[in-house]
């Protein structure tokens, strides 16, 4: 059953299938599937905001990105409650990615929901832990990055910086942060 949000019509289609193209850009589909982790914002019922890491963050199509409900029951009554969401992926090296905003709807079972799950399943998705599928019709997409990049730092210096922060932290030797 498809928990109706109010959200636009889906095809049904993952994106590899897809010819069209839509809101989501051949660079803002790459970073998603790079990345796989999305910071999903949705808002409580007493208006207090609500951020939960998803990283089943996918693209669906062309015009929609996925996530699967493993134990986020706040996030799921949340969109029950109220349909609007925001998504952020960002390269945690680069410092730059994009902000996904739209209208999800809660896939429980169904054509669709299977679907969704044959796709979690071909991605190596453990999907016996999966309860409910959300699928978000993006209605606008923004990159966002660092204020590193205004201060002239390149992509290589930013990578570089955030590389041995990364392998301070593996290493227990963690640098003053410096640039942000």
């Amino acid at each position: 059953m498809t928990f109706d949000t109010g959200a636009e019509p889906i095809s049904g289609r993952p994106a590899r299938e897809s010819g069209s193209i839509g809101i989501l850009t051949a660079d803002m589909q790459r970073v998603v599937e790079e990345q796989r982790l999305g910071f999903v914002a949705t808002v409580c019922p007493d208006g207090t905001p609500n951020l939960s890491p998803k990283g089943t963050t996918a693209v669906w199509d062309d015009e929609h990105l996925v996530f699967a409900n493993i134990r986020s029951a706040g996030t799921l009554a949340n969109l029950r409650q109220n349909a609007a969401v925001e998504i952020n992926v960002v390269d945690p090296f680069l410092r730059k990615g994009y902000r996904f905003k739209g209208v999800a709807s809660i896939l429980e079972s169904g054509a669709l929901y299977d679907k969704a799950i044959a796709f979690y399943k071909e991605r190596g998705s453990r999907v016996s832990v999966i309860r409910e599928v959300v699928i978000v019709r993006v209605h606008s997409a923004q990159p966002i990055d660092s204020p590193a990049y205004d201060l002239g730092f390149t992509e290589d210096q930013v990578r570089a910086r955030w590389e041995r922060h990364f392998q301070s932290l593996r290493t227990g030797k963690t640098p003053s942060p410096t640039g942000e």
